[in-house]
């Protein structure tokens, strides 16, 4: 494959990166920043904290998946990442504003349940609380959830002043709980055992 930056492509490179997908635009700079549809509001708002947690929780999946993991667990939380992006948006855009985003709905969540189903079939009942860790994808997942409460948490605090839909809690709900899932799943694939909490 060639390499993006050889001599002929440089030129077009840049013009690309400068004129077309600058990184930095400097309207930031004052601690603002601007949601779908053009409004204004301070980067601490309640609306950027929780498309900005989301937006983290991606990254950290992202982590998950560069460890290289089995191979229908990395499908499974790259279709997710795909729907974090997609929840990014429509948090990003007001519900005011009559932009074309995909506005998540409680359907959005059936996939999830499926899949949890679908892995509790081959996971031991739990009769205790377990600790989280484990193999190292797993240990990563148990992060991942921990940080997907946090983005539900965040879009609950911004549903108390702002309309959010109900689909958007419900997948984060629902995806915390396919977290917790997936990492017992990774555990039992590499033969981890689990550690229960200590009564």
């Amino acid at each position: 494959m060639r390499s993006l930056l050889v001599r002929e492509d440089l030129s077009t490179f840049k013009k690309y990166a400068y004129e077309e997908m600058k990184i930095y635009t400097k309207t930031g700079d004052k601690g603002d920043t601007s949601l779908f549809g053009g409004h204004r509001v301070p980067k601490d708002a309640p609306r950027i904290e929780a498309y900005g947690t989301v937006d983290e929780l991606n990254s950290v999946l992202g982590i998950v998946r560069s460890d290289g993991t089995d191979a229908d667990i990395d499908a499974i939380l790259e279709t997710i990442q795909q729907d974090l992006f997609a929840l990014g948006a429509d948090l990003a855009t007001p519900r005011s504003v009559g932009k074309d985003v995909r506005r998540f709905t409680t359907e959005d969540a059936h996939p999830l349940e499926r899949i949890i189903d679908k892995l509790e079939e081959s996971l031991q009942p739990l009769d205790r609380f377990i600790l989280p860790g484990g193999s190292s994808t797993a240990s990563r997942l148990h992060f991942a959830r921990t940080v997907c409460r946090r983005a539900e948490r965040a879009v609950v605090r911004l549903s108390r002043s702002e309309d959010v839909g109900e689909g958007t809690t419900i997948y984060l709900n629902r995806l915390s709980d396919l977290l917790f899932v997936l990492a017992r799943h990774a555990n039992r694939l590499s033969d981890t055992p689990e550690i229960t909490r200590k009564a």
